[in-house]
Formats: structure tokens, C-alpha cells, sequence
């Protein structure tokens, strides 16, 4: 299909860009990637009045370290997230969910920012967020404000921007030494969106979990944590040497990941019911915090 007519914005800065946005009104959308966006407005699910392009605005681009945080321009391209050196060394876990966003032609051009814009719960990086605490740096034309991840996704595809603001980058917290991470994902093929995913980290102490951090995808309008499975794991030996082995019979970390659906509103569509999901949370949550605590 043809998208509906549009004006098209090409700003040389973000605060030409904001202004752009406030001018345009509320109907208007940033075009980064395009990745999530050109299929909206092909398949007519989106109607801008306005597409603001911020593809070359240098400021929105780079990943570089910040003492305690690494920040990861709103531009950074998955690509540059999964190769990025950086990352792989001080924020493993979202190098790892980013490996396994779509296929590569999409990674080479969607971008990190838009994708958490984009608010999607089906998506990988909303999920792993919510699990390390990131905080979101966003600008407008009255200034520069943060938003904790735990605020940043209001409702389905609903992000907390106004109209006017632009994601500057995402801040991405250094947890240190002791602490594992994996990424967990059931999907049917390799390019489609994850039916479930689990994003863990876990810290690890004299051969118990300390404490765990659980972002679930999929289970929800927005991305969750699974408090009630992070409070149950705290304390727990990590006796399994394999995902799947048991100790005896007894696996307390499977007991205490039955708890990760709990507070949860999973959708049913095409590729699954509630039921299904729930259950699925439950096993990948095993998995992902069994493989993160042994890493």
C-alpha cells in the first residue's frame, strides 16, 4: 500500500528538530531507522501529518563510557550496539538481546533509541530497560529531562515523550563484578518477534543468588519485571550445573522462577494464549537465570 500524504523534515540539529515537532503538532513522528515506522505507514496504521528525520543529527549518535553508565546514542544502529566492544564488556545483556532483534538487514539499519521509542512489548530491548534500570535522556525545546526506564513505557506502543520531545540516548548502568546475564527468547523463526522473552541478571554470592533483576517481554501491554520471582530467588543455591539438570529431584530455582508470571496480563493472539505464555515465562525465566547465574 501507499502511505497517506505527509510533510517531510529534514533538520540540522535536535533543537531544530524539537521545534520542528512542536510546530508539526501532535501528529507528527521521528523518523530514525524506519525500521518499525515505514511499515505503519505503509500498512496505513499510522497517519502523520509529519515525518521529522534525526537520521543525521550527529548529536543522537556514538556510544561512549560515563564512568558509572554507558550511554548509547538514540542514532547507534543495533549493529553498532552488538559490535560495540564497550557494551560487550560493561552491558553484556543488551548486547545480547540486541543480537537476536529481527535479521541482519534490520539491525544494520534500525536503530537502538527507536526502538525503545517505539514502545513495542513484543520487543526485545523494552525488556532488558526495565531490567537494568536504564534511564532515558530526552530534550525538548524547554530543556533536557531523564526518565527511569520503570516510567518510560506508559501503555501498548505508548512511550512517555510529549509530542515535542526527542530521545537523546539511553543510559545504561554498570553493575560490576559478580553479576551474570542472559537473554532467553521463544519465537518461531529467526526474524520474528518473540512470542515470550526473558531478559535476567543475576548476582551471584558463595554459590547462591544474591539478587536477580527479571524483565519480561510479551507479557504485558508494556515490559514487566517479575518482582515476585526476583523476591523468591533471593538467598537461592544455584545447585543445577545445567539448565534442565536437577539435584536430586529438587531444583530451587526452578521452584522459585514459578513465580514469574505472577502480576501479569499476557495478550492472546494468533500465536498464543495467555495460558501458553504464562507457562512459557515460567520456563524461560529457569532458563535465563540458571545460564545467567553460571556465567
Amino acid at each position: 500500500m501507499i502511505p497517506a500524504a505527509f510533510d517531510y523534515v529534514r533538520p540540522q540539529s535536535v533543537e531544530e528538530a524539537c521545534s520542528a515537532l512542536a510546530d508539526a503538532g501532535d501528529e507528527a513522528k521521528v523518523l530514525a531507522g524506519g525500521q518499525s515506522l515505514l511499515p505503519l505507514l505503509r500498512l496505513r496504521l499510522a497517519y502523520p501529518t509529519a515525518l521529522v528525520d534525526v537520521g543525521r543529527l550527529a548529536e543522537l549518535q556514538g556510544i561512549r563510557d560515563e564512568s558509572d553508565h554507558v550511554f548509547i546514542g538514540s542514532m547507534a544502529t543495533h549493529y553498532d550496539v552488538v559490535r560495540s566492544p564497550l557494551i560487550n564488556a560493561e552491558c553484556p545483556l543488551v548486547a545480547m538481546a540486541t543480537a537476536t532483534v529481527a535479521d541482519p538487514a534490520v539491525r544494520h539499519r534500525g536503530t537502538f533509541g527507536g526502538s525503545l521509542a517505539h514502545a513495542d512489548p513484543a520487543g526485545d530491548l523494552p525488556a532488558v530497560a526495565l531490567a537494568l534500570d536504564c534511564t532515558f535522556v530526552v530534550r525538548s525545546g524547554s530543556g533536557e529531562r531523564e526518565i527511569p526506564a520503570a516510567d518510560f513505557f506508559v501503555d501498548y506502543l505508548e512511550p512517555a515523550l510529549s509530542p515535542e520531545e526527542i530521545l537523546l540516548g539511553v543510559r545504561v548502568p554498570k553493575l560490576g563484578p559478580g553479576w551474570g546475564y542472559h537473554y532467553e527468547k521463544f519465537h518461531r523463526t529467526a526474524q520474528s518477534w518473540a512470542i515470550v522473552g526473558v531478559a535476567a541478571a543475576v548476582r551471584r554470592s558463595n554459590g547462591s543468588i544474591e539478587e536477580a533483576r527479571i524483565g519480561l517481554t510479551n507479557m504485558a501491554s508494556i515490559p514487566v519485571r517479575a518482582r515476585a520471582a526476583e523476591t523468591a530467588l533471593r538467598g537461592v543455591a544455584i545447585t543445577p550445573a545445567v539448565p534442565g539438570e536437577t539435584n536430586g529431584g529438587a531444583d530451587p530455582v526452578r521452584d522459585a522462577c514459578g513465580d514469574a508470571a505472577a502480576d501479569t496480563s499476557p495478550p492472546a493472539d494468533l500465536h498464543a494464549q495467555p495460558d501458553y505464555r504464562r507457562h512459557l515465562a515460567r520456563v524461560l525465566t529457569h532458563r535465563a537465570v540458571l545460564t545467567a547465574a553460571r556465567a
